[in-house]
């Protein structure tokens, strides 16, 4: 950590651990995974008291921020206000993205004793649903690469963009749910990808390349390297059936969009 940023993080815990709105503060981000730039801003999670939670919740006000604690160029920290039940749903049901956000989380301050043990339980790979969720990916990648081929063939832009990118996506997510690794959303994906240790050679190069030159041609070099990669479980309808029912089919369930898992 930087002597600039630990000196604003100083500020800011001198200013919000006496502030009874808010039971703990919580470093996250870039500084607390430790790949931060000199002008990155300061992550925290302020984890509200109920009553104060209930106080900001009629306006949707579940952010914070402060431009006087870092007194470097461009500083400032901004945080999300979340309650305590949010942490424990997050522990007990949340999805990747959400569980990847408190990842490398530190607690600056807390009221919560069990806040730690909590926060080890939400940050933990929910192994039950790995298999399924790679079933669940790589139905997605085989039907966004028969998108490509189509947008190709149709020479549709938009469907071809589309298809590259969610193809990339779902390729990804089967490396990282193999590694288990939490999917971090989009910011963060490719170099969740580059960190995972088990994966197929040159892979990230293929799909920065794929990416850079959209086509099928660059989509089946990504293809042949993740299936020729390890035997992956296949979905037992098949990827058309169970595109269908993570796709077409979700709303019917409630269920969050596949690529929100």
């Amino acid at each position: 950590m930087r002597d600039h940023h630990r000196q604003a993080i100083d500020r800011l815990v001198d200013e919000l651990e006496t502030d009874p709105r808010f039971l703990a503060v919580l470093l996250a981000g870039s500084i607390a995974r430790g790949t931060e730039m000199g002008d990155s801003d300061v992550d925290l999670i302020l984890i509200a008291s109920a009553d104060e939670h209930s106080r900001r919740l009629p306006e949707g006000d579940f952010s914070y921020l402060n431009t006087e604690a870092c007194d470097y160029p461009g500083g400032y920290a901004e945080a999300k206000v979340v309650p305590l039940s949010y942490v424990e749903e997050v522990a007990e049901r949340g999805s990747e993205p959400a569980r990847a956000a408190f990842v490398g989380a530190r607690i600056l301050c807390s009221r919560i004793p069990e806040l730690e043990h909590l926060l080890q339980k939400t940050t933990t790979y929910p192994e039950s649903l790995r298999i399924p969720n790679i079933r669940s990916f790589c139905a997605q990648m085989m039907i966004w690469f028969w998108y490509l081929g189509e947008a190709e063939r149709r020479a549709d832009r938009y469907l071809l963009l589309r298809s590259v990118s969610e193809f990339a996506l779902f390729a990804g997510r089967m490396i990282l749910a193999h590694n288990r690794i939490l999917y971090p959303y989009h910011k963060w994906f490719m170099q969740a990808l580059e960190q995972a240790t088990d994966k197929p050679e040159g892979l990230v190069e293929k799909l920065e390349r794929l990416l850079a030159e959209p086509s099928r041609d660059n989509a089946t070099a990504v293809l042949a390297a993740v299936m020729n990669f390890r035997e992956w479980e296949q979905p037992a309808v098949g990827f058309s059936g169970q595109f269908m029912q993570d796709s077409e089919w979700a709303w019917r369930r409630g269920d969050p969009p596949v690529a929100d898992r």
